[in-house]
């Protein structure tokens, strides 16, 4: 190279060019190691990346480790705490539109059979168990978590907080936005001591620096947003343990029959994960009746008046029995168990024969309702029975019950009062094998018409019947009857055994008491300086800073400088000239104005 091409060229340059030229002579001058630096690996938490097993193992460790805190500081952000919780509500809207299969099967499986293009859909997501689903508790957790690394640091910043001292008073109290002056004789620690007794009469915590008082007020506001999400977080735990705790069963009982709280009697039982039938309460009641009253008129026509199951119940075997009543939101309490009543309707009471005259099936049916109007739908079985030849067979009845009957073109029988004014069973007849042989399990409220024949009346036609309480449907061919006899009513109970509902309570009581402080508590500081002036009169300062910006903090800077001068009475101004300088510093009772 020659001086030609360096001449341009900037210092460090030639120094470059040299090296370059030397090349690998240069490097032999020196038998040091060429040290690698590595490799910056841009957008990584690991730096930088060096060479080697070694250099790419501790490069995936500082990795890792990044991007772990990343995370951790993300998810326990009051954001993402608060994205979470909004999607928490959010997951719990299908929960109330979509039919529960653990609250109300036979609600879900109705929901199913009117909706077979979006069951598929529905099942998938979960929609019918929401509050089991692996999303539902993917957000429940993570929200559980987020608020748990909220409450950790908040806690320890907040101790700190209250172990500090107030701070020092600015050098220049006049430039904080609410603040008052004037000049007194009296001595400027008088005013000092006067301004610390006014300030701790007002429940501010004070200290005296050097020739100002210092003081601090509003804690709580803190405190209120701590307990806040101290109790979201005792409200998530409480859900959690009553869940992991819980059981509950369905039992639908006939009027006159009872029950006992042994797994076998449940129609459903659903357990929690740590409660199993051991764990059941001892107790049983007998359903004496069922009192219920309904509008007769006006635009509530229908809706129920009274509401309530009459029973007597028992808390050992063979113990005294004692009398009560259930209602809609007033369970019966025994032990750690509740028991709900929730619905009600009839069960039609018949006589079933066959053809060679032997009663086949006696007793009542539970209808389950359809409407409002407890239009019910259900079915009666018969197994073993012969026919009029002597041959064996099984009768099934499917109908409907109407406790107030009506016929029209477009809905055919249904029921338009849910009382027992006009009673109708209506019933279509069937003979052939029901299925129950076959060892597998059926639904009691469902007839199986696969492996059976509709009975026919003479004309051909299908044999259906409209009774009434004491009319009797005859088969035909000499297959035997069914009498109608009577009716009775019968209610579904829920037991449930629910722990947690307690700390919920109370957790829930304390979100909402948190909440109202960190929204109407203001943290707030006052400082007051005395000190004295070049003429020989002390001057004061007071000084007001809110963290919001409101006009308390004013109307207390202007009620503590009203006190205050009381100990310090401002001097009069002698100077007029002096009058421009007083309304750019307002007097003390002016000072909430000007604030």
């Amino acid at each position: 190279m020659s001086s030609k091409d360096t001449a341009g060229a900037p210092p460090g340059a030639a120094a470059d060019a040299g090296a370059a030229d030397l090349g690998a002579a240069g490097a032999q001058l020196s038998t040091a190691p060429v040290e690698d630096l590595g490799q910056a690996v841009p957008g990584s938490f690991g730096g930088v990346r060096k060479p080697g097993p070694a250099g790419a193992l501790a490069w995936t460790g500082r990795e890792v480790g990044g991007w772990a805190r990343w995370t951790w500081r993300q998810l326990t952000s009051m954001r993402v705490a608060l994205i979470l919780l909004f999607l928490l509500s959010l997951a719990a809207v299908p929960g109330s539109l979509v039919p529960q299969t653990a609250v109300d099967e036979l609600k879900a499986q109705d929901f199913k059979a009117a909706h077979t293009t979006l069951t598929p859909l529905y099942e998938k997501l979960g929609l019918f168990n929401v509050y089991s689903s692996v999303w539902f508790s993917a957000i429940y957790i993570l929200l559980f978590v987020s608020l748990a690394g909220c409450i950790v640091p908040r806690s320890w910043q907040f101790v700190g907080q209250l172990r500090a001292k107030p701070p020092a008073a600015p050098r220049n109290l006049t430039r904080l936005p609410a603040h008052a002056t004037w000049r007194t004789e009296a001595e400027p620690d008088a005013v000092l001591a006067a301004a610390q007794r006014a300030l701790r009469g007002r429940r501010f915590r004070t200290r005296i620096t050097g020739t100002a008082v210092a003081s601090e007020k509003g804690f709580l506001r803190e405190a209120g947003n701590l307990a806040f999400h101290i109790a979201l977080f005792g409200l998530l735990i409480s859900f959690a343990v009553g869940g992991l705790f819980k059981a509950e069963g369905g039992k639908l009982i006939v009027e006159g029959d009872g029950f006992n709280n042994t797994l076998t009697q449940y129609d459903d039982f659903k357990p929690g994960t740590f409660y199993n039938a051991d764990d059941l309460d001892t107790f049983g009641f007998k359903l004496d009746g069922f009192t219920a009253s309904y509008a007769r008129s006006g635009p509530q026509k229908g809706t129920p008046r009274t509401f309530r199951a009459n029973i007597h119940y028992w808390t050992s075997p063979g113990g005294r029995q004692t009398k009560s009543t259930i209602e809609v939101n007033k369970p019966l309490e025994v032990d750690s168990s509740k028991v709900y009543l929730i619905g009600h309707g009839y069960a039609p009471v018949v006589t079933v024969k066959d053809g060679q005259g032997n009663v086949v099936f006696q007793g009542p049916v539970p209808f389950l309702p359809r409407d409002g109007n407890q239009t019910s739908a259900g079915v009666i079985k018969a197994m073993d029975v012969r026919d009029h030849a002597g041959k064996k067979t099984q009768y099934g009845f499917q109908g409907l019950f109407t406790p107030t009957f009506a016929l029209d073109a477009q809905q055919g029988p249904h029921s338009t009062f849910p009382a027992l004014d006009y009673p109708v069973l209506v019933l279509t007849a069937y003979h052939g094998d029901l299925g129950v042989d076959a060892g597998l399990p059926q639904n009691v409220y469902q007839l199986d018409t696969k492996k059976m024949k509709q009975y026919k009346g003479a004309d051909g036609e299908i044999l259906s019947d409209m009774l009434r309480p004491g009319d009797t449907l005859a088969l035909p061919g000499g297959d035997g009857s069914l009498t109608f006899d009577g009716i009775k009513t019968w209610a579904t109970f829920q037991v449930s055994h629910q722990v947690g509902n307690g700390w919920a309570l109370v957790s829930a009581v304390a979100a909402i008491a948190g909440l109202a402080a960190s929204l109407f508590i203001q943290r707030r500081r006052i400082w007051v300086r005395a000190v004295r002036g070049d003429d020989g009169a002390t001057v004061v300062e007071l000084a007001g800073l809110g963290r919001s910006e409101s006009a308390r903090i004013a109307d207390e800077l202007g009620a503590l400088a009203a006190d205050l001068t009381v100990e310090a009475p401002p001097l009069p101004e002698a100077d007029p000239q002096a009058a421009p300088q007083a309304s750019e510093e307002p007097l003390p009772h002016d000072e909430g104005a000007r604030a």
